[in-house]
């Protein structure tokens, strides 16, 4: 099981076939799936299957995020190829609400980009978030994220967020 990133309080792996259920369980709470596209629990069953398939890919996918000191589950946190610009790898993350305004957002984020910046030649690290969503949109600000023109997908408008190389 390949560990995408530690430190003390957190850890970002991929996850093992057993923790189906968890990444089900996670999306049953509406705070949580308020700002997400609707998905049904077959659904999220199918994207938890797809997910153990792309480690043997890598070095995208969706992966866990665990509390580094009781292994508590935290959410999970995505690595992937943009659908929307070619060239362009996305992040985003999904919290369990009792972890919300802790600041692990902001880390995962960082996290995630320092992942995505060594393990690819790509140049932009971007995310997407729903236009009322602003915990989220702050929380990639504070990752170093900045925020340009609105991006259109079907019909819906997003904030869109890049970071590029340095």
């Amino acid at each position: 099981m390949r560990i995408l990133h530690q430190d003390q309080n957190f850890i970002i792996r991929e996850f093992s076939a057993e923790e189906k259920k968890l990444f089900c369980d996670l999306f049953k709470d509406t705070d949580v799936t308020r700002y997400l596209p609707y998905r049904s629990l077959e659904q999220y069953m199918e994207m938890f299957e797809i997910a153990l398939e792309d480690y043997r890919n890598g070095p995208f996918g969706r992966f866990g995020i665990f509390n580094a000191e009781n292994s508590d589950f935290i959410g999970m946190c995505l690595a992937r190829n943009f659908a929307d610009v070619s060239g362009q790898i996305e992040i985003g993350y999904t919290l369990s609400k009792k972890y919300w305004g802790k600041g692990i957002a902001t880390k995962v984020s960082r996290a995630l980009v320092k992942y995505c910046f060594l393990n690819t030649e790509g140049n932009e690290i971007v995310a997407v978030t729903d236009l009322d969503n602003t915990g989220s949109q702050k929380v990639l600000e504070k990752a170093g994220f900045t925020r340009v023109d609105n991006l259109k997908r079907s019909e819906v408008e997003m904030a869109y967020y890049i970071v590029r190389r340095s």
